[in-house]
């Protein structure tokens, strides 16, 4: 009997370079994923650059984070790194680079010094057409051009790494790539990134996260102002108590952590400046409901994950689910981190928290609606007010832990029924 052979079919690296350039980014995802390896490294600046010239237009993504060594450079621009990723950094696959990168443009070059006392500023490029043209993975070394000297010019006092980008066929289509249209797109896409970027990673930008102080992010030199969807700042806010689910992993269980809020209406809010900025990208219907975090990195800003469907009445239900980096698989957290599935025993699990908060949301905006016309007499003190709101919110919340909706909505029908005056003083 023959023995059994095997064989080493390696794939084509031009074919399959092409096909990684269509899995599912845009320009502002794409970057963010690049931002995601920033912060991975230390990063407490990072600036994204826009350089519009008439067939020679580039990005630019720099950070003051450790730098890499030659290895390290190396490994990072080969497709499906061999590095082990620690608990709760944002990379995943070691792809985000590459991918991220041509799905954008043709040429991407990493400029990265490691340190003060080291002077050496390392640079290597992979480039699309090269690739095809040989069909082999190779990395060149200092290549030049006017945005890999400007990238270079970044690292000349203080270590750190700079990410270019030339070629921009995805971003700037040859036949517009010296227009007026070519510069306007290149700003709106810049604009876009800003707002995904201030939303992606509002809690790095505002120090909200263990153990790290604010990060900086620019955009064509404009500082990023972080846009957190349930507005700390705001006092008519409604913030539910925090609820945690266990979710079996292979190596035993994991943490998930949710938290309801309701926003204030459009009359509480503390500025009409502010309610339209918390309106978000999407606008009040498409922001409501679900704002899934890893490692505190958003990953889905809105919608219900098939919970429940849309609805103008709940605009105002927003709820953060938190779950770490040994939970990906359950998640199914895709390469672009722009797809998350929740995982079916989180599903069942989140059906009744989903379901109150909804029900205070509802309320809210309902009392908003028929507040309308009321005079500023009629109000009476707004501390009193608050303050009866809040335990109508607390009864409310005690009555949904023990209760089913149908329950609940007949409780609140008789309350408001015997006494009408208290219910309506009560928010019921």
């Amino acid at each position: 009997m023959a023995g059994t052979k095997t064989y080493e079919v390696a794939p084509s690296a031009a074919r399959l370079t092409g096909s990684l350039r269509d899995i599912g980014y845009d320009f502002p995802t794409a970057v963010a994923d690049l931002v995601d390896n920033s912060i991975t490294a230390g990063a407490t600046r990072i600036n994204v650059f826009t350089q519009f010239e008439p067939n020679d237009s580039y990005v630019l993504i720099s950070d003051d984070g450790l730098g890499m060594t030659e290895s390290g450079l190396i490994e990072a621009l080969r497709f499906g790194s061999r590095r082990t990723y620690e608990t709760n950094e944002l990379g995943r696959f070691g792809l985000g680079l590459k991918t991220g990168s041509f799905s954008q443009c043709r040429k991407l070059t990493v400029v990265t010094r490691t340190s003060a006392k080291q002077r050496a500023i390392r640079v290597m490029t992979l480039d699309l057409n090269r690739i095809e043209r040989t069909d082999r993975w190779d990395i060149t070394a200092n290549e030049t051009s006017p945005a890999i000297e400007r990238a270079k010019g970044y690292l000349r006092e203080s270590p750190g790494t700079v990410v270019v980008w030339e070629d921009l066929d995805r971003v700037l289509p040859e036949r517009y790539a010296e227009s007026g249209w070519g510069r306007r797109r290149l700003r709106s896409l810049a604009s876009k990134t800003a707002e995904h970027l201030a939303m992606v990673f509002h809690r790095f930008i505002a120090g909200d996260v263990d153990g790290r102080g604010e990060v900086v992010v620019c955009v064509d030199e404009d500082k990023l102002r972080p846009w957190d969807p349930f507005a700390p700042d705001e006092p008519e806010r409604t913030l539910l108590p925090e609820q945690t689910f266990e979710i079996e992993t292979e190596d035993g269980s994991s943490e998930v952590r949710f938290r309801g809020v309701v926003l204030p209406a459009r009359d509480r809010f503390s500025s009409l400046e502010e309610f339209e900025r918390l309106s978000g990208p999407l606008k009040w219907n498409r922001q409501q409901g679900l704002y899934i975090y890893r490692a505190d990195r958003l990953v889905q800003h809105g919608g219900w994950s098939g919970l429940r469907g849309i609805d103008e009445h709940m605009k105002l239900a927003r709820a953060a689910i938190d779950f770490d980096t040994d939970l990906d698989e359950a998640f199914q957290i895709n390469v672009a981190k722009m797809s998350v599935e929740l995982p079916p025993a989180l599903r069942q699990m989140l059906e009744r928290p989903v379901q109150e908060l909804c029900v205070l949301a509802d309320d809210a905006y309902r009392r908003s609606a028929n507040a309308g016309g009321r005079s500023e007499a009629g109000k009476g003190s707004k501390a009193s007010e608050t303050a009866l709101r809040d335990v109508g919110i607390a009864l409310k919340a005690a009555m949904l832990e023990g209760a089913t909706l149908p329950e609940f909505r007949k409780a609140i029908a008789t309350l408001r029924k015997r006494n009408p005056e208290l219910a309506k003083q009560l928010h019921l």
